[in-house]
């Protein structure tokens, strides 16, 4: 695909998909591809591949002579980031958050506990230094290193648990650690709580202590809930 080709093909799904994630065209919404061609000024091989990428996200159904059809919510590819980027883009990011940080309440204790266990002990402690560069850029309101290096490690816990469909679910908990700065929903600073439990996880993780481990990474999955609730109080 040519960059030219690749560039509209992604206009049409920069308006179409946000607006099918936050609701503005209903389940059982038709359209299609030649409304589709004259609405965004595109060939019928942009406006299909377009689609192709909606259908891959059970956002839509296409059929011949019935159109492309939106799906009921309960149809969507829910875990996939991109339409995760799409749902904390529009009016239901508070929900979409809260679902995210529930999926990590489920997951990330349990992956803690496993890390504990199973992980290497050489990438164990490094989970140690991880918290301490944290902790540094986190005091010094450096927001958006303290991002990746957060991001890097609840990546690294899941990927230690040694269970393959815990890594899998990496990518879906960094949107909510992203999400949450992206769109203004941390403090200037973490707070020191956060920065604590952090420590206290990486530490549990690398003595070997799983118990400790899934209680300290239970409590910061409740202070991010906490956070949400004072975010958006009328939506906790």
């Amino acid at each position: 695909m040519g960059t030219t080709h690749r560039t509209l093909h992604n206009r049409v799904l920069a308006v179409l998909g946000p607006a099918i994630a936050a609701g503005e065209y209903a389940c059982g919404h038709t359209f299609t591809l030649s409304g589709l061609e004259e609405g965004f000024g595109v060939s019928r091989t942009v406006a299909r591949e377009a689609v192709r990428v909606l259908e891959s996200m059970g956002l839509v159904i296409s059929r011949p002579r019935t159109g492309i059809r939106v799906r009921p919510q309960r149809d969507w590819s829910v875990f996939d980031p991109q339409l995760i980027r799409w749902r904390l883009a529009g009016d239901a990011r508070m929900d979409q958050l809260r679902s995210l940080n529930e999926l990590r309440a489920a997951v990330e204790p349990g992956a803690a506990a496993l890390a504990a266990e199973r992980g290497p002990a050489d990438e164990r402690a490094q989970l140690v230094v991880l918290a301490e560069q944290m902790t540094l850029t986190g005091r010094a309101g450096r927001l958006d290193t303290f991002m990746d290096l957060d991001v890097t490690f609840h990546r690294r816990i899941l990927e230690l648990s040694g269970n393959e469909m815990l890594a899998g679910l990496s990518d879906v908990v960094t949107e909510v650690l992203v999400g949450r700065t992206s769109y203004d929903l941390m403090p200037h600073q973490p707070r020191p709580e956060a920065l604590r439990l952090h420590t206290a996880v990486a530490q549990a993780i690398r003595d070997g202590l799983p118990d400790v481990a899934e209680a300290a990474m239970r409590a910061i999955v409740t202070e991010v809930a906490d956070a949400l609730k004072d975010t958006h109080p009328s939506q906790g």
